[in-house]
């Protein structure tokens, strides 16, 4: 994968690195995301209180967390479940790990610190999305997890 088609680039030395909004936790990824995408179905919706939730995909040994952070485990609206990971402090939601695939930990990226490279491939459940969350029009879109891609 050449860096134009790269979801977005960490620094080289250190990769990634984010937290909460009250600054209680914190963490460092040390990877390069192997996906990017924004999501629009419900349990995204939810949890960012939005129209859609912006994730990066990271192998999951790859993250180094500190701080108090509750998960929590509920059905997504693919029908698997996945453990979401809040600060149990200002509540920012952080990630989920879907438990269907354990080597993976989707990261909000507005718990970036910087998330101005961030390059979403695809948009997921748009069938779910809203005319007012208006997102880029070039992006495929897929009006569940797996379906073909609309235009």
């Amino acid at each position: 994968m050449t860096s134009e088609s790269q979801p977005m680039e960490g620094d080289s030395a250190t990769g990634f690195s984010g937290g909460c909004a009250c600054g209680a936790v914190r963490y460092e990824i040390a990877a390069q995301p192997v996906r990017a995408f924004q999501c629009q179905c419900k349990d995204c919706q939810r949890d960012t209180g939005g129209g859609h939730a912006s994730v990066l995909v990271f192998p999951r040994a790859a993250l180094q967390i500190a701080g108090p952070v509750r998960e929590i485990s509920r059905q997504a609206d693919s029908g698997a479940r996945k453990t979401k990971g809040f600060c149990v402090n200002c509540g920012a939601p952080l990630y989920n790990k879907p438990e269907e695939k354990p080597e993976f930990i989707g990261i909000y990226v507005g718990s970036l610190d910087d998330a101005s490279g961030f390059r979403p491939e695809i948009v997921l459940f748009c069938s779910r999305g809203y005319a007012w969350d208006r997102l880029d029009p070039d992006l495929p879109k897929r009006p569940e997890w797996h379906s073909k891609p609309q235009k």
